[in-house]
């Protein structure tokens, strides 16, 4: 016969206190940023260069449109359309939010 052990009630608590933990740090996370880390290449950290236009503190809403703009095809078929491309109106808002509000 088999004898099954059980983990303790101290080793479930610590699991269970570990997934919540990490749970509320992902929340925390300020909405766009995550968005924003796909810039950082052309446009650096954060949007403040070096690189292409530093986009860190410019208006949300011109930051919106713009890509918005891109996203039709207004602004050519270059990098930043395809980039636009692949966010959704609510995700392009995050981003221009986050990115408004860097320094």
């Amino acid at each position: 016969m088999t004898v099954r052990r059980t983990p303790k009630r101290a080793t479930l608590l610590a699991l269970v206190l570990t997934g919540a933990a990490t749970v509320a740090s992902a929340q925390t996370v300020p909405a766009g940023r995550l968005l924003a880390s796909n810039c950082f290449q052309c446009h650096g950290t954060n949007g403040r260069g070096p690189g292409f236009d530093q986009i860190a503190g410019e208006s949300a809403a011109e930051m919106f449109e713009k890509l918005k703009e891109f996203q039709s095809g207004k602004e050519g078929d270059g990098i930043m359309a395809k980039h636009a491309r692949g966010f959704t109106d609510a995700q392009i808002r995050q981003l221009a939010e986050w990115l408004s509000k860097q320094r």
